[in-house]
């Protein structure tokens, strides 16, 4: 199992997470995971309109869904 950490706090754990620690449990970049944010694919919070907040629970279900990719046949 990856252990996420940050701060010396394990990012398994923790509920709510800044835009700095989605990055780092996610591994996507920081252009990559602001683009999602901005279209809408990866929900995210803005609670004082700049930070950006995700749930670590909503994370793990957008990373583990599964996307149908229809044949072109």
């Amino acid at each position: 199992m990856l252990t996420y950490k940050n701060n010396d706090m394990d990012l398994t754990t923790k509920n709510v997470l800044n835009f700095e620690e989605a990055v780092e449990y996610t591994g996507f970049s920081h252009s990559y995971l602001y683009k999602l944010t901005s279209a809408q694919k990866i929900p995210c919070y803005r609670p004082y309109g700049k930070m950006l907040f995700f749930k670590r629970v909503e994370l793990e279900e957008f990373l583990t869904k599964k996307n149908s990719i229809k044949n072109e046949n």
